[in-house]
């Protein structure tokens, strides 16, 4: 190709790349803040505000001085799709890093899967499901999650008592279940996503003990990094979150740790604040 040829291609390569990234950038509101929620998740979120993702997006909603506008769906199959990419809100406050249904922002917390166990109790410094204090106990697990492949490795598998993975919340609430069944007796601990799990025991089970998992050598590993969620090609919208990330990261933090979210550093070996 000769060199006028190539220079032709590399503006019209420009100018459609550049027709692309407005196009995707117009989908995002300029008069609002709109987040994709679920309606009925607490501690995280609910369509009353009592969740700390509506504290996280009020907190950004401020930032960007725009109102605040939510478009609720169960986070069940189909989120993302009927939220969105059907472009009825533009993101969600809290999605694992490196879900390939959204372009991920900067991560802005890392946390855990933890062990909860009654404060006063015998298992109350249990840090590892390998801990052999936990053999032939009963021990509630979400089935499917992470922690499940370690308690399978550690022979506590038998005994435990699964709890749904994906459900409605609006009618299912399987941590808070298995909250309730650890402070019945009807299981010995439980083993939960921290930042759910953490929230809930500040609220409503101040008798229980909130342990993050991090002494875990084998895989699969229990530590998450929690970004937020944009639609695939909006670059210029990621940008302006990983800014606000940037530079309100303590803010953030504050929220996050009064709510009760286990914070860990980036690679899940440590407890930011040993006091949460």
């Amino acid at each position: 190709m000769r060199a006028w040829a190539r220079s032709l291609a590399a503006i019209l390569f420009g100018l459609i790349g550049g027709a692309m990234s407005a196009q995707t950038s117009d989908l995002v509101s300029g008069s609002a803040f709109r987040v994709c929620a679920d309606p009925a998740n607490y501690p995280v979120s609910t369509k009353d505000g009592a969740g700390y993702e509506n504290r996280l997006a009020e907190f950004f909603a401020d930032k960007l001085d725009l109102p605040l506008r939510y478009e609720y769906y169960p986070m069940t199959t189909g989120f993302v799709r009927n939220t969105l990419r059907a472009n009825k809100c533009d993101v969600v406050i809290g999605y694992a890093q490196g879900h390939e249904l959204v372009l991920n922002t900067n991560h802005y917390f890392t946390s855990a899967y933890s062990v909860i166990v009654p404060a006063d109790g015998p298992l109350s410094d249990v840090a590892t499901l390998s801990d052999p204090r936990l053999d032939g106990l009963r021990l509630g697990i979400v089935a499917g999650s992470p922690p499940a492949t370690h308690l399978a490795r550690n022979g506590l598998i038998a005994k435990a008592r699964p709890y749904h993975l994906v459900v409605d919340s609006r009618h299912a609430t399987p941590i808070p279940d298995m909250l309730d069944d650890l402070e019945a007796g009807e299981i010995d601990a439980a083993v939960a996503w921290g930042p759910i799990a953490g929230p809930l025991v500040k609220a409503d089970h101040p008798g229980l003990k909130v342990t993050p998992l991090l002494q875990e050598e084998l895989p699969p590993r229990l530590f998450f990094r929690i970004t937020m969620g944009v639609r695939q090609g909006e670059k210029v919208w990621q940008r302006q979150l990983n800014s606000l990330i940037r530079r309100n990261q303590d803010e953030i933090n504050e929220i996050l740790a009064s709510a009760g979210v286990p914070l860990v550093n980036d690679m899940g070996t440590d407890l930011l604040d040993p006091g949460l």
